[in-house]
């Protein structure tokens, strides 16, 4: 697998965990290459191995849900520009607009579990917010939830904010504008989700405003493994215990030996063959059921 980041014809920007940002070479452009690699990160570390056809089947996800959902987006059509993608990425790079990004990650959770769980035992409520007593671990909210989160400049961790604070970086209407969106999508998604015998636990949104139109625009990955948490509601329905029906089509697998296996301590250890392997095959298995 490739991962450099030396591609003819673009400049790179910037490299995240798990993506790489391009911008094409020569006269202004509005185009931008946003590439998914195979890399896997845990509690703050890029780790090793990487998963082999991750960056495909992330970025072959976002782009079907893209085409599902009823919301502008970040996808350019330039069959000119497309046919000047490298070789060496094809497959897992997405051809997209500039925009002015919004300093806010759009949270939206649909079921009580991880960071939400362990608020909910000490205060009974989720980054803030009350909920009723007598929840369990992944049980359905009563409403979905949105949490927004100020995005940190990178290298720093995001930081959890109140739907006031957001209004405090981005303003009334734009606060209101990405919560209502948000939680539209999330609608939507989940119940595409479910006619596939799969429950959209909670996800996360960007978005940024197209600098030509002033047009709000959904941005970067969507609705994917690394951005949402999915559950198979047949086990979901059918398991003995709260924590058995949570089984994730992410990198669960990856976190779970992580946390078994080092103490957090200096470079994590690299991760067995056999870890690679499972986690590969649940993000393959969530892109069929979702796509079949």
């Amino acid at each position: 697998m490739s991962e450099s980041t030396n591609l003819p014809g673009w400049t790179h920007l910037y490299s995240g965990k798990v993506r790489d940002l391009y911008e094409r070479d020569g006269a202004a452009s509005d185009a931008l290459l946003v590439v998914a690699s195979d890399r896997v990160s845990a509690f703050d570390h890029v780790l090793s191995p990487g998963i082999p056809g991750k960056g495909e089947l992330l970025t072959t996800l976002s782009l079907w849900w893209f085409d599902r959902l009823d919301v502008p987006n970040h996808l350019l059509a330039d069959h000119e520009l497309a046919a000047a993608v490298p070789a060496e990425v094809a497959g897992r790079a997405m051809l997209v607009k500039k925009l002015d990004m919004f300093p806010v990650e759009c949270v939206v959770r649909g079921y009580l579990t991880g960071s939400g769980w362990k608020e909910y035992l000490e205060s009974r409520s989720v980054c803030g917010i009350p909920l009723p007593d007598g929840l369990n671990n992944g049980d359905r909210l009563p409403e979905p939830l949105y949490t927004p989160a100020y995005k940190a400049p990178m290298g720093e961790h995001d930081e959890n904010i109140s739907f006031e604070q957001s209004v405090d970086l981005v303003g009334e209407a734009d606060a209101t504008a990405l919560r209502n969106a948000s939680l539209a999508i999330y609608a939507q998604a989940a119940a595409i989700a479910e006619q596939r015998g799969v429950i959209l636990a909670d996800t996360k949104f960007e978005f940024g405003r197209d600098p030509k139109t002033g047009v709000l625009t959904l941005a970067d990955e969507v609705l994917t493994s690394d951005s949402s948490r999915y559950w198979d509601a047949a086990v979901y329905a059918g398991a003995e215990t709260p924590e058995a029906r949570m089984a994730s089509f992410d990198k669960q697998i990856v976190r779970d030996w992580l946390a078994a296996n080092w103490d957090s301590a200096g470079t994590p250890p690299e991760l067995p063959a056999g870890i690679v392997e499972k986690t590969a095959a649940r993000y393959r298995e969530l892109l069929e059921r979702l796509t079949a």
